[in-house]
């Protein structure tokens, strides 16, 4: 959709045009919901996942969504050894997922938790 007029709701002047909207009217109303609480915790992922309850791994996930939402690169990260048994711990995924994450190995999709 293209948006082709503005209006102030105050005094009811409007234009008329072709504007071009920024990236971010890309982002769903949750994703913008997270970069509000993200600005306020200026960048710290940990305050990010307190506020909305959520696991350090699942913040960064949401985070890496809205970047590569925005048209940027998301580079791959190994997950630490915490971020594993930080998932463990959630249920997000089995006892034999972990250790075979903590050995360097990949989760097996039918080992994953739902």
């Amino acid at each position: 959709m293209d948006v082709t007029a503005l209006k102030c709701p105050v005094c009811g002047t409007g234009i008329t045009g072709q504007f071009v909207l920024d990236e971010f009217f890309n982002l769903s109303e949750d994703q913008m919901t997270f970069v509000r609480i993200f600005l306020k915790h200026k960048g710290n992922l940990s305050e990010v996942q307190k506020e909305f309850d959520i696991s350090y791994p699942t913040a960064r996930n949401r985070l890496n969504e809205i970047v590569s939402t925005l048209g940027y690169d998301v580079e791959e990260e190994k997950e630490s050894e915490k971020d594993i048994l930080e998932k463990l711990k959630n249920g997000e995924i089995d006892v034999s997922s972990a250790i075979s994450l903590l050995k360097g190995g990949q989760t097996d999709e039918g080992n994953k938790k739902i």
